[in-house]
């Protein structure tokens, strides 16, 4: 038996089908994947992430240690609620894992995710030792992630009047406090809604208000199609310690201005940039029959294997096959992918694949 989330009865009342996700016993699905996909992509469904690992950063040297931990800077938080995607890196400049970062009053909070819990917390407690600074883990809060193009809308009318002052003034990709909740307009669907943490003694009965309000729950095979669609990179899969966010598709997320400020990671981030970065990472389409699944060869001219599938699957958004890949930095418009012993062709794109229901690759 795994760790249980607060609302693990709830799941198993819903019928769902339970399965180990980083030492979590958590529904993969209740009944139907792709329905519970087209759901977050046409109405609303929500999710059970309360697996995942809150953690407050507070005192006077919280700041300087966040701009020592990760890859991206937290001075670009300007405003209260704020929030930063970013890499914690070792110092070889591989990715420990990633995060979301939000500045709170006072201090910042982190979520990263379940399955890499420990080490994360054991690196961040090292690297803390040489700040003044507090690192307090949230085990209490439960958290709730409502997505879809109806999802703020319906989960308007579950909040009281406080929380839905707090929901409506949020921009995109920014969190607040409601007394002992955090609303964030965040999500990992591609899709607008909230990611709502709060008290785990509260999270049956908003779950309950939820599905009343016509939200319906989905499972973590609908939220890996939903995040893949996305293009949003999954830890373990399409990075990991040995890959950089330069081969990760996450330069976006490395800020190496100012240049004075020094990151765990950052020297080897610049000498793989000024050597040239040898992998590339890249959405695959497969306009033909079949699927592209994780760890098939990628070849760039149909003989040679020089690259991998690191997540792949059907999309039904799309109808098609979708993958992300990490190839040689040459690639071209094509590549080819091993199906069963034979190399099929497959045309690269620009990511993500799907926002806000809609095809957006080229």
């Amino acid at each position: 038996m795994g760790n249980r989330t607060p609302l693990y009865d709830a799941h198993l009342a819903a019928d769902a089908k339970i399965v180990d996700f980083g030492g979590w016993d958590m529904p993969i699905h209740y009944g139907s994947q792709i329905k519970e996909h087209n759901l977050v992509r046409e109405d609303a469904g929500m999710f059970d992430v309360s697996h995942m690992t809150v953690v407050d950063v507070t005192g006077p040297q919280a700041r300087d240690y966040l701009r020592y931990l990760i890859a991206n800077d937290v001075d670009k938080l300007t405003v209260d609620g704020k929030a930063l995607y970013s890499g914690m890196l070792n110092e070889q400049g591989g990715v420990i894992d990633d995060l979301i970062v939000y500045r709170m009053d006072p201090g910042y909070r982190v979520v990263v995710n379940c399955a890499t819990r420990e080490k994360d917390l054991a690196w961040m407690g090292k690297v803390a030792e040489k700040f003044d600074m507090t690192l307090t883990e949230q085990p209490q809060l439960a958290m709730i992630a409502v997505q879809g193009p109806n999802a703020i809308a319906k989960t308007m009318t579950v909040l009281n009047p406080a929380q839905q002052a707090v929901a409506k003034g949020l921009a995109v990709f920014q969190g607040l406090p409601c007394g002992e909740w955090f609303i964030g307009r965040t999500g990992y669907t591609g899709e607008d809604g909230f990611e709502i943490m709060l008290p785990a003694g509260e999270a049956v009965a908003v779950w309950d208000a939820l599905r009343a309000a016509g939200i319906e729950p989905a499972g973590l095979g609908a939220r890996d199609t939903l995040r893949l669609e996305a293009g949003m990179n999954l830890y373990g899969n399409d990075m990991d310690e040995t890959i950089s966010p330069w081969e990760a598709g996450m330069g976006w997320t490395i800020a190496l201005n100012p240049a004075e400020r020094d990151f765990i990671g950052r020297k080897a981030l610049e000498a793989q940039k000024a050597a040239g970065v040898a992998r590339k990472f890249v959405g695959l389409v497969l306009e033909t029959r079949g699927v592209m699944r994780g760890h098939q060869a990628v070849s760039l001219d149909g003989v040679n294997a020089d690259g991998e599938i690191t997540s792949g699957t059907f999309s039904p958004t799309l109808q098609l096959s979708i993958a992300m890949a990490r190839v040689p930095a040459n690639v071209g418009d094509t590549v080819y992918v091993d199906m069963r012993g034979k190399y099929v062709a497959a045309r690269v794109v620009k990511m993500p694949f799907v926002r806000n229901g809609q095809k957006v690759y080229q």
